[in-house]
């Protein structure tokens, strides 16, 4: 069995690098621990019969889209045409589009496993192993991370099933793997209470920075952050930056309460689902519902009018022609600078 793995300490600048876009090239699987290598550029089109695509392209900015109905049904069948993007409020013209239920996906799984999730650790080990079996598909990768006082790497990139089952299955309530405590901004100290915050920069700029294509985060918590190094707003930067959706399964137990507000403000803003899930049942239907969210996703792309590499944060509204469908997709990007 492999052993529990420390996340080497984080040697971050300040400044942080912004990441734009993605199109499409050949998505091969690769050996764990690799970044995935962008090849071949493609053309817009519905469907793609040798397989989705992905490259790294300065000036591209790529959306990943869910369109639900009013019954919250998840939209299938939508066109190019269909579909209208504005960025700071001007129109943009789609250059790319495909809908995609193969393109591959860099999944990061991070487990709270601070002193209020004791009465739902067993299920969520259970139904996290199950998810991901579900989720997962050739050509994909996950990783697991767990938190409390501190953020733990318990499984690195991989597609082996049965190691991310076994390091989801060692998560233990306040229990510290060992190998010391992570440091994951410029703030030095020790971390006390929930690193909620810290959880998710560390797993963006340390881990899903480097990687390209599709990368989702699906955290289980209560969203109670106390001790983070990092804030709320670094946090939510961290996944805007690197093109990073973030889902959350809210799972709060009526003794110590949730913070669904703080939860909605980080799913909203990258992109993501927030799910509460207080029982058993309920955790099941969340996994069930962000893993249909992951595989029924329309990839978007547009070369934005304002073409100045200033840094600045622009912000992004995706609409469809049927004002009663609602679209789910990241609220803004950075743009590259210098």
């Amino acid at each position: 069995m492999r052993s529990v793995k420390k996340l080497p300490p984080a040697t971050l600048a300040l400044a942080f690098v912004a990441v734009v876009g993605a199109v499409f090239v050949l998505a091969s699987a690769r050996a764990a621990n690799t970044a995935r290598s962008p090849q071949t550029p493609a053309t817009t089109q519905d469907s793609q019969a040798q397989g989705p695509v992905i490259k790294s392209q300065v000036n591209l900015v790529n959306i990943f889209a869910t369109v639900r109905d009013h019954s919250k049904r998840i939209v299938t069948d939508l066109k190019q045409q269909d579909f209208k993007i504005q960025e700071d409020g001007q129109d943009q013209q789609i250059a790319f589009f495909s809908r995609e239920v193969t393109l591959p996906i860099t999944l990061a799984l991070l487990l709270d496993t601070s002193g209020s999730e004791q009465f739902m650790l067993g299920a969520i080990q259970d139904m996290g192993g199950q998810f991901l079996g579900r989720v997962l598909r050739k050509g994909d990768e996950a990783l697991i991370m767990s938190f409390d006082t501190d953020v733990d790497l318990l499984a690195d990139w991989t597609d082996d099933r049965g190691l991310l089952d076994r390091a989801i299955r060692k998560t233990r309530i306040n229990a510290p793997s060992g190998g010391g405590m992570i440091n994951p901004g410029p703030v030095g100290g020790n971390v006390t209470g929930t690193a909620f915050y810290d959880a998710i920069y560390l797993a963006c700029n340390e881990k899903l920075s480097s990687e390209a294509g599709r990368k989702a985060i699906v955290v289980v918590t209560d969203a109670q952050d106390e001790g983070s190094k990092v804030r709320k707003e670094e946090a939510i930067e961290a996944a805007q930056r690197t093109d990073t959706v973030i889902h959350i399964l809210l799972v709060a137990d009526s003794r110590f309460g949730g913070n669904g507000g703080v939860a909605k403000q980080i799913t909203e803003e990258t992109g993501g689902r927030l799910i509460s899930a207080n029982s058993e049942k309920h955790l099941q239907e969340a996994f069930d519902q962000i893993s249909e969210e992951l595989r029924s996703q329309y990839t978007l792309g547009y070369y934005p009018t304002n073409t100045a590499r200033d840094g600045k944060f622009r912000k992004i509204k995706v609409d469809v022609s049927n004002h009663d469908d609602k679209v789910l997709a990241r609220k803004g990007y950075y743009a590259p600078k210098g």
